[in-house]
């Protein structure tokens, strides 16, 4: 069985961590970076749709679907569990991360309410020119909490 170099692990996790660091700050330009250049971003429609149903092909396209973030307040992506595997060839590997996002959307003028998204990204990675990529993240909402706010950085 082929297991991923400890060195590759951590550079996955840092990426993974990147990737929410970047959504929270809305740093679209360092986000869309950390795909390929030929990457592909599958996103859920929610509340309609939970699963993977809407498909963005290359940096210009996925970077267009991130700025839906722009809708929110404030967002929080908290990584709470990432596996990692070799892909099938060399310089690829596969990741299953867990993640709880929360998006702050003011629906009443000074009072936020929280969406919760309890998600699972399923990730291919490509090593290019030395550094990881995702080649393909497919964004699967598990389910959906709703809570108010009381007190927020706004």
């Amino acid at each position: 069985m082929r297991v991923l170099d400890p060195r590759d692990r951590v550079a996955l996790a840092d990426m993974v961590a990147r990737y929410a660091l970047y959504a929270d700050h809305v740093k679209y330009s360092s986000l869309v970076g950390l795909f390929a250049d030929d990457g592909v971003l599958v996103l859920p429609d929610p509340p309609q749709r939970l699963g993977p149903v809407r498909s963005f092909k290359g940096r210009d396209e996925i970077a267009e679907a991130l700025r839906s973030l722009e809708g929110f307040a404030l967002t929080s992506h908290q990584i709470v569990g990432q596996v990692f595997d070799p892909g099938r060839e060399n310089a690829t590997a596969t990741g299953q991360i867990a993640c709880v996002a929360h998006h702050l959307v003011e629906e009443v003028p000074g009072e936020p309410t929280d969406f919760v998204w309890h998600v699972r990204y399923t990730d291919a990675y490509r090593r290019e020119n030395g550094f990881w990529r995702i080649a393909r993240r497919a964004l699967q909402i598990d389910f959906i909490e709703k809570r108010p706010v009381w007190n927020w950085r706004g």
